[in-house]
């Protein structure tokens, strides 16, 4: 049931993300699923010492380790756009 959990969670936070940076037309369920689940786990390994508290990595399921996700999903979508748009010039 956690996995399932993850996968939805997962790509709502991944959408969400998506949406903020401006990228959610370039992107499609699947990569959307990929960027929460990956930011959950930049979000708990860098923003989380940072700021203290719980992270989905720790099955702290809370609005605080959401917010952590939605962070490291967000930084996860701006370095991949810088690193995209150095490879370009």
């Amino acid at each position: 049931m956690n996995i399932i959990i993850w996968l939805i969670v997962g790509g709502v936070i991944g959408w969400l993300a998506s949406i903020l940076m401006k990228t959610d037309g370039q992107q499609g369920i699947v990569l959307n699923v990929v960027v929460g689940i990956v930011g959950a786990f930049v979000g708990g390994y860098l923003i989380t010492p940072l700021i203290g508290g719980g992270n989905i990595n720790q099955q702290d399921f809370s609005v605080g380790s959401l917010i952590v996700s939605f962070l490291g999903a967000a930084l996860l979508l701006g370095v991949v756009s810088l690193l995209r748009r150095a490879t370009t010039r």
